[in-house]
């Protein structure tokens, strides 16, 4: 019973992805198992992937970046922006973007780290910054142009397949080498899990935290230089609603794969069963608000399901 229990603990969630793929295409057998829903699933959900990625990183060392959503909004705006307004070739604004990224991320790191602000209070408030940043930048209009082929060019395809989701897959490898085989990942789960320990092993908070948020920047940033590349016209309301989805992923991917524990596939799992649900309603009829009703929901759900999976992990460990 005990190895039944630790199954459907770790892989509930991907057999729940699953079942939810197996439900609707029998129920939508016209229009949901098609290359065009898994085309349109992989290109517009991969920036949500993204995002949850981001927020993932510095939460393994269970902090908390709320300004994600405004580097994402603020990218995709200055990303199209600094081509069409300041003359930039792409790819130097993509450079400009990607730097700009780094930099939030790295006050976010000093804020909590040195001036030692709430995660919470300080990202919320960066990302606050950008939100207005980004308003007075667009002065509330959308930023239109003509963009260089070869940036439209990082939104295409290979054959079926998204460019986008290659992205996310080459990320989320990448990641995941990192916070299972190297020092870095490793100590940031242990600054998350006993921070005290990590201090005692000489682990630098200081060091390692910020780096977290600076890799999260960079990943929030790159995910709006791709969503500008799909979008292709500057939309100064975007960003704020990738917050909670990125959340959401983030939380209930730590209760899949290793329950207790942030994790990369985790993760993204997550986010493929947020994002599997909420078509699967659309094409069955559900209204346009099941969405933010939806993801809510799944947030509070996967707090509770994280808490009780690290409380149940502690106390295995401690037994042993």
């Amino acid at each position: 019973m005990p190895s039944i229990i630790r199954i459907v603990s770790s892989w509930g969630l991907p057999i729940l992805l699953v079942g939810l793929i197996v439900l609707f295409s029998i129920l939508r057998p016209d229009s949901f198992p098609t290359q065009f829903t898994f085309t349109s699933l992989a290109n517009n959900r991969s920036i949500y992937a993204l995002a949850a990625l981001a927020v993932m990183i510095p939460m393994t060392a269970n902090q908390f970046d709320l300004s994600v959503a405004g580097v994402i909004g603020i990218s995709q705006i200055l990303a199209i922006g600094l081509q069409t307004q300041q003359g930039m070739p792409w790819w130097l604004a993509c450079l400009v973007v990607l730097a700009i990224g780094v930099v939030v991320g790295f006050i976010n790191g000093i804020l909590v780290t040195r001036i030692r602000i709430n995660s919470f209070i300080a990202t919320l408030g960066t990302g606050s910054v950008l939100l207005g940043i980004l308003q007075w930048y667009t002065e509330g209009r959308q930023v239109v142009g003509s963009l260089a082929p070869a940036f439209i060019a990082l939104s295409g395809r290979i054959g079926p397949v998204p460019l986008a989701l290659i992205y996310v897959i080459v990320i989320g490898i990448v990641l995941w080498i990192v916070f299972e085989y190297l020092p870095f990942g490793r100590k940031l789960y242990v600054l998350g899990e006993n921070p005290r320990a990590a201090e005692l092993n000489g682990i630098s908070a200081q060091r390692y935290v910020t780096i977290a948020f600076v890799i999260g920047g960079l990943v929030s940033a790159f995910a709006g230089i791709v969503l500008q590349a799909q979008l292709r016209v500057g939309q100064s309301t975007v960003g704020q609603e990738f917050l909670l989805p990125a959340f959401t992923g983030a939380l209930l991917g730590a209760t899949a794969i290793k329950p207790g524990r942030t994790n990369v596939w985790g993760t993204l799992v997550a986010v493929a069963v947020l994002a599997v649900t909420v078509a699967g309603l659309n094409q069955l009829g559900a209204p346009f608000f099941v969405e933010p009703l939806f993801n809510g929901f799944m947030l509070i759900v996967a707090v509770g399901l994280s808490v009780t999976a690290a409380r149940r992990r502690d106390r295995i460990a401690t037994e042993r």
